[in-house]
C-alpha cells in the first residue's frame, strides 16, 4: 500500500506532508512511496532542525493519481474539523 510522510509544522502547528522538495499543507501534493527510507531521512533532518515534529508515514490510496488518506483520523487531519465544514482546510477546497 502506498504511503506519504506527515508531520506537524513547528512554526504554525499545521499538518504537513512531504512532497519531495519540502512540505505542503495539501496531502494531494505529497509524494506517495512504497519505501519510506528517503522520506524518513528527510523528515528526520527537518525534525532535528526543528522545522517539523512528530513525523510518521500514513497509508493512502491514489484517487485520480493523487494520494488521499485511508484512515478516518488522517482524513480529518487532511481536511479539517468534521463538525464545522466552514473552518479548516475543507473550507479552502
Amino acid at each position: 500500500m502506498p504511503q506519504v510522510m506527515t508531520a506537524y509544522d513547528v512554526p504554525t502547528g499545521d499538518v504537513v506532508y512531504w512532497r519531495g522538495d519540502g512540505w505542503t499543507r495539501d496531502v494531494r501534493e505529497a509524494v506517495a512511496f512504497d519505501d519510506a527510507t528517503l522520506a524518513e531521512a528527510a523528515s528526520t533532518r527537518d525534525a532535528v532542525a526543528q522545522k517539523v515534529m512528530d513525523h510518521y508515514p500514513i497509508d493512502v490510496e491514489l484517487k485520480d493519481g493523487k494520494p488521499w488518506p485511508t484512515r478516518y483520523r488522517e482524513v480529518v487531519r487532511a481536511s479539517g474539523p468534521s463538525v464545522r465544514l466552514d473552518l479548516g482546510k475543507q473550507a479552502e477546497l
